[in-house]
């Protein structure tokens, strides 16, 4: 039995470009870096749980779209 979620394909997400992944109730938000490295974090800000998914790709950070907090 494996542990992996199959959440899209590579080819979903673009450079430096975020999706929403919804999981088991939670939401995480999966990203691609200019290097071609994909991360999936925890979904929500830790500031005010706003939806990463909305923010902006740099490189390997992620910017949440309200008070542009990176992670």
């Amino acid at each position: 039995m494996s542990d992996w979620v199959e959440a899209c394909a590579a080819g979903d997400i673009d450079e430096e470009d975020v999706m929403r992944f919804d999981h088991a109730g939670r939401t995480f938000a999966i990203y691609r870096s200019p290097d071609d490295e994909y991360f999936a974090t925890d979904g929500l800000c830790t500031h005010e749980k706003v939806h990463l998914a909305d923010g902006l790709v740099m490189d390997d950070i992620i910017e949440c779209p309200k008070h542009n907090g990176r992670f």
